[in-house]
């Protein structure tokens, strides 16, 4: 019997509208599922993420999430071309048996992707 079956990261905003906008424009995810002032829901294939408004740069500078993908380095090129791959986050394989890569958000939130090895 499954208990958990999805998880949905929640992450913080320093403007809920440039936001959404970054993760349109820059990330490619182009599905819009909610949004106001103060909250927003977002999503691309299957990965769907929740983004509260917080008004201190500490919370998004400090937060990061992981997603699992199938496709990582046609996935690594396209965010290459948006100027979005972190400073030490380039794709290579790690010791714990994963290809990943990292990017920013326009507030820093760290988002890791990656694909079992």
């Amino acid at each position: 019997m499954k208990h958990l079956v999805r998880a949905v990261p929640v992450l913080a905003s320093l403007n809920i509208t440039k936001t959404v906008a970054f993760y349109k424009d820059r990330l490619g995810f182009d599905k819009q599922g909610y949004t106001d002032e103060n909250y927003a829901i977002v999503g691309r294939d299957a990965i769907e993420l929740h983004f509260w408004k917080c008004d201190d740069k500490i919370h998004p500078e400090n937060t990061s999430c992981y997603i699992h993908v199938e496709h990582i380095d046609a996935l690594y090129k396209e965010l290459q071309k948006t100027d979005v791959i972190h400073p030490n986050g380039s794709l290579e394989d790690k010791p714990w048996g994963m290809r990943e890569f990292a990017v920013l958000d326009a507030d820093g939130n760290m988002i890791k992707f990656g694909k079992e090895l």
